[in-house]
């Protein structure tokens, strides 16, 4: 029989050669020289050639059903979105709120916060933010009250769900959590501390959130009924959305993956998109719904996977989880609390997705010696909490971060990343160590 193991490149120890690969790859993400997708292509397509994995394992390594969550989500958001309800929804909390300062910086966060635990965050605020500086302009206030409050809560918010940060798809369908599992676990600490921010914000701006009547007037005139572009395709959208979200709360009991569930609802409401129309009608609308998926973070994503399975099949993530029992004793409570900081920790500083994708191997190489698998429960949690508010930290913890300082600077509001850091260690901070109290009266006290 024809021996098809792969050669291991200058006869190099795999471990050795897998981690060079994997920590080169690291270093241009952090430094943003190279596109964060051309530099995982380029891991991957390393690992493959230099006979760590072969092509075949790479793609075993590859998480389906977190890309197809990804891919279904994307097409129902950019479907969503096309009715304007986004913008409805901000306009008319804001006419509910009498136009006052305070209060829209309070709703308008909150609206932030609930969009991003069942959209995902960076499509949140591309929608909100831009209706947000329209209507501070009309207000004549600064923006940076606002714009601070949206970004934290867009965090906060996607810290909730299942399907609100792709830390959390990672998790859920490494681990086999279930829509209602984040729901149920983590939705009380995420109310909590998105309340507390408010509080905080509150105190810190509420003296500067003064305007005048008139200023008023203007944001009042606005009709948010003008924001609905498209009534029947509304309808549908919504629809569709509950019926994906109750498909996720009860696909766990009858064997239905989220990824199907996602994909499903996204062939669904295309049909409904594209149905009745004619054959080049349907065409172009089904290319400009594909033409503005995130290609570059699937594809992000799927290289991601194979790189880090190559550190598996290597034995470096065995070896770190090892290292990492040995640090915490074996200590369960230990092993939670030190992973929730330090994910957060790293979070604020370098992208999350990638240092996510690496601790979830390291950490399931350590459930033998820390109880089982069902021992592990609150370290999942505490990496989803860490990984998720830690973003919150600096100006680069999140892309949803990126997205608004882009929006701020072309509305000559530049934030810099000193002042991003004052606010954001502080909040990140108090965020975190809220998670650690709850994390020790849910599962230690």
């Amino acid at each position: 029989m024809e021996d098809t193991s792969p050669v291991m490149l200058l006869g190099l120890d795999p471990r050795w050669l897998s981690a060079i690969i994997f920590l080169v790859t690291y270093a241009l993400l952090i430094s943003e020289r190279v596109h964060r997708t051309v530099a995982v292509m380029l891991g991957a397509g390393l690992m493959i050639l230099s006979g760590i994995i072969t092509q075949d394992d790479a793609f075993d390594g590859v998480d389906f059903n977190t890309i197809s969550l990804l891919t279904g989500m994307m097409i129902l958001v950019g479907i969503t979105q096309r009715t304007g309800i986004f913008q409805f929804v901000a306009v008319w909390v804001v006419k509910k709120a009498k136009a006052d300062p305070r209060g829209i910086l309070l709703t308008l966060a909150t609206i932030t916060a609930v969009f991003s635990a069942f959209f995902d965050n960076v499509t949140t605020v591309l929608l909100i933010v831009p209706v947000t500086l329209l209507i501070v302009e009309k207000l004549e206030l600064s923006p940076y009250p606002f714009l601070f409050a949206e970004i934290f809560a867009s965090n906060i918010g996607g810290t909730a769900t299942l399907i609100g940060d792709p830390p959390n798809i990672m998790i859920g369908s490494a681990v086999g959590l279930s829509f209602a599992d984040f729901i149920v676990e983590l939705g009380p600490v995420v109310i909590v501390i998105h309340v507390v921010i408010l509080l905080l914000l509150y105190l810190l701006w509420a003296r500067q959130l003064n305007t005048s009547q008139k200023a008023r007037a203007r944001v009042m005139a606005f009709d948010e009924r003008d924001s609905i572009t498209d009534e029947g395709l509304l309808r549908q959208s919504m629809a569709v959305m509950a019926l994906v979200i109750t498909g996720f709360i009860v696909g766990e009991h009858i064997g239905l993956q989220s990824g199907s569930v996602a994909l499903g609802g996204a062939a669904l409401l295309m049909l409904l998109y594209t149905f009745g129309r004619s054959g080049k009608e349907q065409s172009a609308r089904v290319q400009d719904v594909l033409a503005e998926l995130e290609w570059s973070t699937i594809l992000f994503f799927m290289c991601l996977f194979m790189m880090v399975h190559g550190l598996k099949a290597a034995g470096v993530l065995t070896l770190i989880g090892h290292e990492m029992v040995r640090l915490t004793g074996g200590d369960i409570q230990v092993t939670t609390f030190a992973t929730l900081w330090l994910a957060a920790g790293a979070s604020a500083f370098i992208d999350n997705v990638p240092f996510v994708a690496t601790m979830i191997p390291v950490l399931q190489s350590t459930a033998s010696h820390l109880g089982g698998s069902q021992e592990m429960t609150p370290v999942w949690w505490a990496l989803s909490l860490g990984a998720c508010l830690g973003g919150n930290g600096t100006l680069v913890g999140a892309t949803a971060n990126i997205i608004v300082a882009g929006f701020a600077e072309r509305s000559g509001h530049a934030i810099s990343f000193v002042r991003f850091l004052l606010l954001g260690i502080p909040i990140m901070l108090v965020s975190v160590s809220i998670a650690s109290g709850y994390l020790y009266l849910r599962h230690f006290a």
